[in-house]
């Protein structure tokens, strides 16, 4: 049968602590668990027949679940869901081929959790308050002196920059929330990825990387950005296993 890989961790974690878990822990469809190793690396999988794999929601989140049972007593990567190969060398072949590359991404996210972070808006009442506060308005143009029929053409040049203007002021807002955010991160030597304007109300999408033991200062920070900013609401989910920050490339 073939294998389906949830995890890669170092060759360190062969231990009692490890034998134990993978006994008593169960992956998709109630499979047994078991842990291929080489490179000095190990990868924790189970066998499955591809031909009657389901990528469905249950099974994802069995998948999922695997993975936390693990990231909760080691550090690891969690591979993508779906990840399979045909047989037991193949797996060996993999960790050996791509050692160092995984080696360097088990180094990055050693002791670490990510947390993702969405900043979510009224993006309506937004503008309206970031319109008010710039001096656009004055600066629209408006008709002469003793013109008493309204220009077409006016008013489409002013309704274009009108929506130009907006979109300025609020790429502006975002920049500074996400420059505030980063600062204050700095303190945390935590590892940022921003993605801006997502849609017109989630106007920040990030994920964090921090040391376990500064989980505490994370919610408090964010708690406090969040104060400064009454008009924004601040989704902060977490702790996960490193999924956004495995950047290896298999070969």
């Amino acid at each position: 049968m073939e294998k389906l890989i949830y995890a890669l961790m170092s060759d360190y974690a062969k231990s009692g602590h490890l034998a134990s878990l993978i006994s008593s822990a169960k992956g998709i469809s109630d499979s047994s668990l078991y842990v291929i190793s080489g490179g000095g690396l190990n990868a924790i999988v189970s066998d499955v027949n591809k031909s009657e794999f389901v990528a469905d929601k249950s099974v994802a989140i069995d998948y999922a679940n695997v993975i936390e049972t693990f990231f909760t007593h080691f550090s690891l990567l969690p591979m993508r869901f779906g990840s399979i190969m045909e047989s037991p060398e193949a797996v060996k072949a993999m960790l050996e081929n791509n050692s160092p590359e995984i080696q360097q991404n088990l180094g990055k996210v050693a002791g670490k959790f990510e947390f993702g972070l969405k900043i979510i808006c009224d993006s309506e009442i937004l503008k309206a308050k970031l319109l008010a506060k710039s001096d656009f308005l004055s600066k629209t143009e408006k008709p002469s002196d003793g013109q008493t029929t309204t220009s077409v053409f006016r008013d489409y040049v002013n309704k274009k920059l009108a929506e130009h203007r907006l979109e300025e002021l609020m790429l502006a807002h975002v920049e500074t929330l996400i420059a505030a955010l980063t600062a204050s991160l700095g303190s945390l030597n935590s590892i940022n990825k921003f993605r801006k304007m997502l849609t017109d109300n989630t106007i920040v999408d990030a994920i964090f990387l921090i040391d376990k033991e500064k989980k505490s200062d994370l919610i408090d920070l964010i708690a406090e950005i969040q104060n400064d900013n009454p008009g924004l609401t601040f989704f902060l989910t977490g702790p996960w296993p490193p999924y956004s920050f495995v950047d290896v490339t298999i070969k």
